[in-house]
């Protein structure tokens, strides 16, 4: 008995030596005037590899979410250090506030995160690791609200990221053509109050901050993307729409629906194939730790 009980250990020792791990980084926001908080999800590799720099995946949350949300809240809470291992690839979980959907407000000071996040986010996290630091080993990917900042972000920033990724996104941020009912209409126009403003006073400001009016931007930058939704998912004729006008346009895209809807269980079942998928892109570009 003495004898199996040192093996487990030793083999739990070993386990463990070879897993990933998760660094809590303080990263200011000049722009904002307050520091945020990051996960970083380093692979085992990173320790003993010190001659490598690593490709890094920015994974954002959604909405009433916080920086933590893809570690502490998918079923299977190994789920992304097994992915960084898997890959050696280093992922970043961001902060994105509640409700910012990473863009930056016209209305609020307080509220610059397209700046945070191609700017000073990318910075820390360069400075601090050893990283491709070039838009050759960097790709983005989000969940609902982070669905939207991956896609938004890399449309208007190709030379930061050499492809994006997003699962159940909000992809348009006009409510005119949302099924809502009018308490829930209600309470999304008081969240974007602080943020765009007004809906019917400057719809243009929900227009041209939606993704899905950015399919030619996307277009003439040709980022290889990756996009998902579950067909339970109230947001899925919004991503069958980006879809088909990136059919339209002939913007190569990856394209799924599976059984799902707006949960925890889909997004960690997605996750996988978008990590695989953007891997590849990393392959190609050279930037991958084999």
């Amino acid at each position: 008995m003495r004898s199996l009980l040192m093996a487990l250990l030793l083999l739990a020792t070993a386990t463990a030596a070879r897993a990933a791990r998760v660094d809590t980084l303080d990263i200011p926001s000049a722009a904002m005037h307050k520091t945020y908080r990051a996960a970083v999800v380093l692979p085992a590799s990173y320790a003993k590899n010190k001659k490598a720099n690593y490709p890094v995946l920015y994974l954002l949350h959604g909405a009433w979410g916080h920086f933590g949300d893809w570690l502490n809240k998918t079923p299977d809470k190994q789920l992304l250090h097994r992915l960084a291992d898997q890959y050696n690839l280093i992922i970043v979980n961001p902060e994105g506030e509640t409700f910012s959907f990473y863009l930056n407000s016209p209305v609020s000071p307080d509220s610059q995160f397209e700046t945070y996040l191609t700017q000073e986010v990318i910075s820390k996290i360069d400075q601090t690791y050893r990283t491709v630091a070039n838009r050759k080993g960097r790709v983005i990917a989000g969940l609902s609200m982070g669905g939207h900042g991956a896609l938004f972000l890399s449309a208007r920033h190709p030379d930061l990221y050499c492809a994006a990724g997003s699962m159940s996104g909000t992809l348009d941020l006009r409510t005119w053509n949302r099924k809502l009912a009018p308490a829930e209409a209600a309470d999304r126009a008081r969240l974007w109050a602080p943020i765009l403003g007004s809906e019917a006073d400057n719809p243009e400001r929900f227009t041209d901050n939606s993704v899905l009016t950015l399919v030619e931007q996307m277009h003439r930058n040709g980022l290889p993307l990756i996009i998902d939704c579950g067909v339970d998912d109230g947001l899925i004729d919004i991503n069958r729409e980006l879809h088909r006008r990136l059919v339209y346009n002939h913007t190569p895209h990856d394209y799924t629906e599976r059984p799902g809807a707006h949960t925890w269980e889909y997004w960690q079942t997605a996750l996988p194939y978008q990590v695989l998928f953007l891997q590849q892109v990393l392959k190609a570009n050279g930037a991958a730790v084999e």
